[in-house]
């Protein structure tokens, strides 16, 4: 394993929670949609379907990682320790006492609004939280994930009730909805994720259609300094809103681990290729190999970059957000990048 400073120990936990997630949380997927046989690019498995609880008038049980915690009707100060609880909490209209940040110079993600994480406390770096910072806040409730927190639960939990779920990537719908219903937000949260649904379907419309959409191929390259280039496959946070409009990655990701990503070379970047490529970079471009790779000749002879469908997108956006208002601008993106 290759050992990395910084900005990339975020990346990698990341990663591994939605490894975690795709060995152990496959509960309510079926199997490929075109049946066995070798991978082609329509053979991503269905996504589980999202359960929602009752909305509660009171103070109620969540279902979490760690058991049941019984949570307050309309919590009012809320510390969130992840990306994607912060975008849950700040779609669902509930702005945060504190939040920690990502390794990124700008603190919190910049594709969220300035004016609705001002005002938030920081506390502390994903992964490594400011417990002294927490407390001093007084929340009333704590989300987070078990990858992230799990080690640190019994001090959390002694601060405030705390919802963890299982891991964060993958099951990102089911993990919106376990946030809403520790918010009290469960009918928003539906209507957040029908008018998603909604979204999503225009873009398909967009494209031409459900054949016309299946029958073109994407891949999502990400070039992480310090490690391999990625291409992100059926079980990743990328893959189901890709999978949502309709399109899929191509047999590149056959071998995926867990359905997440398949890691390749610089000289083997051509495997990348597809009908369209969505390309990002974490750490320096020089550092991640990005601007060696396309400014090279094996890049540049890709049919993807050959009919001007290889777009650079921001990697806090489509990478770090990881939630409804982050897809959400991510399937915006992709309406007006492959409908050129």
């Amino acid at each position: 394993m290759v050992s990395v400073p910084g900005p990339l120990r975020a990346a990698a936990v990341l990663a591994a929670g939605a490894v975690a997630l795709s060995a152990c949380g496959a509960t309510g997927a079926t199997g490929p949609k075109n049946g066995g046989g070798s991978f082609k690019a329509a053979d991503c498995p269905a996504q589980p379907k999202t359960t929602w609880a009752k909305p509660a008038d009171g103070a109620h049980t969540v279902p979490t990682a760690m058991g049941d915690v019984r949570v307050p009707a309309h919590p009012e100060r809320v510390v969130v320790l992840d990306t994607a609880e912060l975008d849950s909490a700040l779609t669902l209209g509930v702005r945060p006492v504190g939040a920690t940040h990502a390794d990124v110079a700008s603190g919190f993600l910049a594709y969220l609004p300035k004016s609705e994480v001002a005002g938030i406390e920081d506390v502390g770096t994903i992964g490594t939280p400011d417990m002294e910072a927490i407390a001093a806040l007084k929340p009333d409730l704590i989300l987070s994930s078990k990858v992230r927190d799990g080690q640190r639960y019994a001090q959390l939990k002694k601060i405030a009730p705390t919802v963890l779920t299982e891991t964060t990537g993958y099951p990102w719908k089911q993990n919106f909805a376990t946030h809403a219903d520790a918010l009290g937000k469960v009918e928003a949260g539906r209507k957040t994720a029908a008018a998603y649904e909604k979204h999503a379907a225009e873009v398909t419309d967009a494209l031409g259609g459900a054949d016309a959409a299946a029958g073109r191929t994407t891949n999502v390259v990400r070039f992480v300094e310090g490690a391999d280039t990625r291409v992100y496959g059926c079980r990743s946070y990328l893959g189901t809103i890709l999978d949502d409009i309709g399109t899929a990655p191509t047999d590149v990701v056959k071998d995926a681990k867990d359905g997440l990503m398949t890691e390749i070379g610089p000289e083997q970047i051509t495997r990348a290729d597809a009908d369209a490529v969505f390309h990002s970079a974490y750490g320096s471009p020089e550092k991640s190999k990005e601007s060696q790779v396309t400014g090279g000749a094996l890049w540049k002879n890709m049919k993807a970059v050959k009919s001007g469908h290889a777009f650079r997108v921001a990697d806090q956006l489509w990478f770090q957000g990881i939630g409804y208002t982050a897809a959400d601008r991510i399937l915006d993106e992709l309406q007006k990048d492959l409908t050129m």
